[in-house]
C-alpha cells in the first residue's frame, strides 16, 4: 500500500509541475493547472491511478488544514463581528439556492426528497478554492472577502445538519437524530471553543514556545488542530469543522503567526492533491454522452448562484460592488457537495448516471471558478458607470463598515528581534513618530512588551506568512538586529523576495559575514567591529581638534564602500589627518573668570593675551549667551567663560590670571 501511494504521489505531482508550469506562464490560476492534472492522471484520464481512495484521504487533510489555517488568520472577535453574515447572509444564500433549485427538480419529475437533497447540494460553495482565490488575490480581510468568507462558515455547519438529514430524506428508519441534542453538542463545543482560547492553548504554547525548539512547536500546533477535529468529529460534526475551531482557538494566542507560518508549506502540498483529487472524479465518457446537458446544467447553476448569492447580499444590506463579487467567487458547487453526493447516492437518493452527472457539473462549475471571478471584477466596474439607485449601490445597512477592511500600516519600519539595538531603534522610531512592527521569537519578551501595548508579536521573520502579517508589502524599510548570522541571511533573503524595494539594514557581529549579508539582498550592513573601531577614531580625531564636517566625511566614506579602507591595507593617509598633527601642540580650554581675578574689568586689548601668554581667546560665554571671536576692546567681567587655545605649558598661568588664584 505504501508502495502504490508513492507511485501515485510521484505521477500526480511529476504531472502536475510541467502542466502548472505552463499555466503560470500563460497567467492562468494554478488551480485550474492542478484540475487539468487531477483529470489526465486519473481514472477517467490517462488511467495513470484507477484507485483514488488513498489520494482522496490526503485530499481530505488538505481540507483539514485549509480550514485550520484559515481559523488561525481569523480571531474569535473576527467571527462574532461576522455573526450577521454567517447567521442572515448564509441562511439566505442557502434558502434562496436550496429552494429554487429544489422547484426546478420537481418541475423536471423528480421526488420530493431527491429535489430537497439535490437543491441543498447546488446551494453550498468550495470554501476551499474561494478562500485560496481570495488569499492569493490578498482579498480575505476585504469586504466582499470577508462576506464570503461568513456565508462559507454557514454552508460548512449546514453540511453537518445535511447529512444527518440524509437518512430522514432517503425514509432510513431509526437515524433519527434529536435536534436538541445537536443544539447541546454545539453549544458545548463553542463553550470549548471559548474557555481554550482563552486559558488552555495560550498558556501550552507559551510553554513550548520557551523551549525555542522549531520541531516542539510544530507538533504542539499539528496536535492540537488533530485534538479540536477528532473531538468535534466524535460529537457528530465534520473534520473541516473542527480544523476550523481549532484555527480559532490558536489564532488568539499571541504564537498564531508563527504557527501558521509553520503550516503553510504543508497546507499548500496537500491542498494541491486535493484539486488534483478532484480533477480525477470527472468522468470523460459521462460528460462526451451527455455533453449538452451538463453544459447547460453548469451553466444554469452558475447564472443561478449569482443571482442567488448577490440577492442574499443585498438583503442583508452591503452594496453592489459586493453583492457582484460575492455572487461570481460563491457561483460553483463545492468540495462538501461531493461528500454529501456520496452519502446521497448510497442512500438511493439519486441514481448512478444522476450521481456522476452532477460530479462532472460540479468539476466544471470549479474550474470556472477563476475565470468567473475576473468576469466579476469587470462585471462590477460596467455596473459602477450604470445610472443605479443610490440604495443599490451603496447599500442600506449602515454598518456595513464593520466588516470592511482592516487598517495595515503603511511606510513603516519592520524592526526584526527586539534586544538593546531592537529596543534603542524603537526608541528611536517614538522619538521621531515612524511606525514601526516588532517581531521577535522570545516569548516572555513578546508577552511582557504586549501588556505594555508594544507593537510586538512572536515569530521567524524568515517565514513569509510572519513578514506578510508584519505588513512587508507596504513597509518602507526591515531592520535586522539578530545575532545569528544564518537566521539574519534567511530574514534577509525573504524580505528582499517578498518586497524587492524595500530598504533592508542588517547589523552582525562578524567582518566574514559582511559581504554575504549584501549578497543576500542586504542595502546597509552595520559591523559591530567596524562601527567601534569607526567611533573611537572619531574620539581621536575630535581630540585633534580635527573639523566636524571633515571627520562625518570620513566616517561616511568608510561606510560607503562597505569599510573596504579599514580592511584593505596601505590606505593613504587623507588631507586633514595633516591638519590633525598640525594641532597636536595646542589644547583648548574653557576657563571661568573668578572675583578675585586681577583680568575683571580689563579689555582684551589691555591684557594682550597674544603676546604675553600667547594664548588666543576664540570666544566668550556671558549670561549663557556666546560672544564668538571677541575684539580687542571687548572687556572681561567676572564670571565670563573664556574659550581659549593655548599650548599646554602656559596653561597653568592662564589660568592664574583669569581665576584669580596663587
Amino acid at each position: 500500500m505504501a508502495t502504490t501511494l508513492l507511485s501515485d504521489l510521484l505521477i500526480i505531482f511529476g504531472l502536475s509541475i510541467p502542466v502548472v508550469f505552463t499555466f503560470s506562464k500563460l497567467k492562468i490560476a494554478p488551480l485550474i493547472g492542478f484540475l487539468l492534472a487531477g483529470i489526465l492522471a486519473g481514472p477517467f484520464g490517462l488511467g495513470l491511478i484507477q484507485d483514488i481512495e488513498n489520494i482522496e484521504l490526503l485530499a481530505e487533510i488538505g481540507v483539514v488544514l485549509l480550514l485550520f489555517t484559515i481559523g488561525m488568520e481569523f480571531s474569535l472577535r473576527d467571527l462574532l463581528q461576522l455573526r450577521r453574515i454567517v447567521i442572515f447572509g448564509g441562511g439566505l444564500q442557502l434558502s434562496i439556492t436550496a429552494v429554487i433549485v429544489a422547484l426546478i427538480f420537481l418541475w423536471l419529475g423528480n421526488s420530493k426528497e431527491s429535489s430537497i437533497f439535490l437543491g441543498l447540494l447546488v446551494a453550498l460553495s468550495s470554501t476551499a478554492i474561494v478562500l485560496k482565490l481570495l488569499q492569493e488575490k490578498g482579498e480575505i480581510y476585504s469586504l466582499h472577502g470577508r462576506t464570503s468568507l461568513g456565508i462559507l462558515i454557514f454552508q460548512d455547519i449546514a453540511s453537518v445538519i445535511i447529512i444527518l438529514l440524509i437518512p430522514v430524506l432517503a425514509g432510513i428508519p431509526g437515524t433519527d437524530k434529536s435536534f436538541l441534542e445537536l443544539i447541546l453538542q454545539g453549544l458545548g463545543l463553542i463553550l470549548f471553543t471559548i474557555l481554550s482560547a482563552r486559558y488552555v492553548v495560550p498558556f501550552i504554547m507559551y510553554q513550548v514556545a520557551k523551549t525555542r525548539n522549531n520541531e516542539l512547536f510544530l507538533l504542539s500546533v499539528v496536535a492540537i488542530g488533530l485534538s479540536v477535529a477528532w473531538l468535534t468529529s466524535m460529537v457528530g460534526l465534520s473534520l473541516a469543522l473542527g480544523a476550523f475551531l481549532a484555527g480559532l482557538i490558536i489564532s488568539e494566542s499571541e504564537y498564531s503567526v508563527q504557527a501558521l507560518g509553520n503550516l503553510i508549506p504543508f497546507r499548500d502540498m496537500f491542498m494541491s492533491i486535493f484539486f488534483i483529487s478532484i480533477g480525477m472524479l470527472l468522468d470523460l465518457d459521462i460528460l462526451k454522452e451527455h455533453l449538452l446537458l451538463i453544459l447547460v446544467a453548469t451553466l444554469a447553476v452558475l447564472l443561478l448562484k449569482v443571482l442567488a448569492n448577490s440577492l442574499s447580499t443585498f438583503l442583508i444590506g452591503f452594496p453592489l460592488h459586493t453583492m457582484i463579487l460575492v455572487g461570481f467567487s460563491l457561483s460553483q458547487v463545492g468540495e462538501f457537495s461531493f461528500i454529501l453526493a456520496k452519502v446521497g447516492f448510497t442512500s438511493g437518493l439519486v441514481s448512478s448516471t444522476m450521481y456522476q452527472e452532477f460530479l462532472d457539473m460540479a468539476v466544471l462549475s470549479m474550474v470556472l471558478t477563476p475565470l468567473l471571478m475576473n468576469v466579476g471584477y469587470r462585471t462590477t466596474d460596467f455596473a459602477e458607470s450604470l445610472p443605479i439607485p443610490q440604495i443599490l449601490r451603496q447599500g442600506w445597512y449602515s454598518k456595513s463598515k464593520e466588516n470592511g477592511s482592516e487598517e495595515k500600516p503603511e511606510n513603516h519600519v519592520i524592526i526584526v528581534g527586539f534586544g538593546i539595538n531592537g529596543r534603542n531603534v524603537v526608541n528611536a522610531a517614538k522619538a521621531t513618530s515612524i511606525p514601526y512592527i516588532v517581531i521577535d521569537m522570545n516569548p516572555d519578551v513578546v508577552r511582557i512588551e504586549k501588556q505594555k501595548e508594544e507593537h510586538i508579536f512572536y515569530g521567524d521573520a524568515a517565514q513569509n506568512a510572519v513578514l506578510e502579517h508584519a505588513g512587508i508589502y507596504t513597509a518602507k524599510s526591515v531592520v535586522v538586529t539578530a545575532g545569528d548570522p544564518s537566521s539574519a541571511k534567511r530574514i534577509i533573503e525573504a524580505a528582499r523576495r517578498l518586497n524587492p524595494e524595500i530598504h533592508i539594514i542588517a547589523r552582525t557581529h562578524f567582518l566574514s559575514e559582511l559581504d554575504k549579508f549584501y549578497a543576500f539582498g542586504a542595502d546597509e550592513v552595520i559591523s559591530d567591529e567596524f562601527e567601534s573601531s569607526i567611533e573611537l577614531f572619531t574620539r581621536v580625531l575630535h581630540r585633534y581638534l580635527v573639523p566636524s564636517s571633515e571627520i562625518n566625511s570620513l566616517g561616511s566614506t568608510l561606510r560607503a564602500d562597505h569599510y573596504k579602507m579599514i580592511r584593505s591595507p596601505g590606505i593613504p593617509r587623507k588631507k586633514f589627518c595633516d591638519v590633525a598633527f598640525d594641532f597636536a601642540n595646542v589644547e583648548i580650554r574653557s576657563i571661568r573668570v573668578g572675583k578675585l581675578s586681577k583680568a575683571a574689568g580689563m579689555t582684551l586689548g589691555e591684557l594682550n593675551l597674544r603676546k604675553n601668554y600667547g594664548v588666543s581667546a576664540l570666544a566668550i560665554s556671558r549670561s549663557h549667551k556666546i560672544i564668538p571671536g571677541p575684539e580687542a576692546e571687548t572687556e572681561i567681567l567676572a564670571d565670563d567663560i573664556l574659550l581659549v587655545i593655548s599650548p599646554p605649558e602656559n596653561l597653568d598661568e592662564v589660568k592664574k590670571l583669569f581665576e584669580g588664584v596663587g
